[in-house]
C-alpha cells in the first residue's frame, strides 16, 4: 500500500471518528468545551515535549493503559498496561535508533475524551538510515491521561528496522 493511500485511509478513519463522537454528542450528550480543550491541550503539550526535548510521550499515559497497534505482524496487538507497551512495542523499535524518535504533527482533533493525533515520525538508525513513518493514533482520556489508544502506522517500515538494524549497545 502506497503511503498516499495510508493517509489517505487515516483522514477517512479520523473523520469518521469525529463525525461519530459529534452525531452521539448531538444526540443529546452535551459536549463539554473544557474537557475537550483539557485534552486537546495535554496531547498537545505532550508531542511538543518529545519533539523538542525528546521527552516520553509516556508521561501522559495511564499506567492501565490499553494500546492497541493495528496492522499485521507480530507487534501489531493489544497492549496491557503501560509497561507492557514500552517494552514489547516500543523497546523493539528504539533500540535500534541512534536518535531520538521526533514526531511533527500534521492534525489534532478532540472531541470530549477523544483525541486523534496525525503525525510523522523520524530518526536515524543504528545502520546510520533515515526510519521515517506516518501515524495516526485515536485516543480516550481519562483524568488527563490516556487511558486506551488505536494506533494505526504502516508496520511493514517497523519491521523492516526491527529486522534488519542492530540494536544499540549503549
Amino acid at each position: 500500500m502506497t503511503i498516499y493511500k495510508i493517509a489517505r485511509s487515516w483522514t477517512i478513519i479520523a473523520t469518521l471518528a469525529l463525525a461519530a463522537s459529534s452525531a452521539h454528542a448531538n444526540a443529546g450528550t452535551a459536549v463539554s468545551t473544557d474537557v475537550t480543550a483539557r485534552n486537546e491541550t495535554i496531547v498537545k503539550q505532550a508531542f511538543k515535549d518529545w519533539a523538542e526535548r525528546g521527552g516520553a510521550f509516556t508521561r501522559v499515559v495511564s499506567p492501565d493503559v490499553e494500546w492497541t497497534v493495528r496492522g499485521s505482524g507480530p507487534y501489531s496487538r493489544t497492549y496491557s498496561g503501560l509497561d507492557s507497551f514500552v517494552n514489547d512495542a516500543s523497546a523493539p523499535i528504539l533500540s535500534r535508533l541512534s536518535t531520538p524518535l521526533k514526531p511533527v504533527v500534521k492534525k489534532i482533533w478532540a472531541v470530549d475524551d477523544d483525541v486523534i493525533v496525525r503525525f510523522d515520525a523520524s530518526a536515524t538508525t543504528t545502520t546510520n538510515d533515515t526510519y521515517s513513518n506516518e501515524y495516526l493514533w485515536i485516543l480516550t482520556m481519562k483524568d488527563g491521561l490516556v487511558v486506551k489508544s488505536e494506533a494505526f502506522l504502516d508496520m511493514g517500515l517497523y519491521q523492516d528496522l526491527v529486522d534488519g538494524a542492530p540494536t544499540r549497545t549503549n
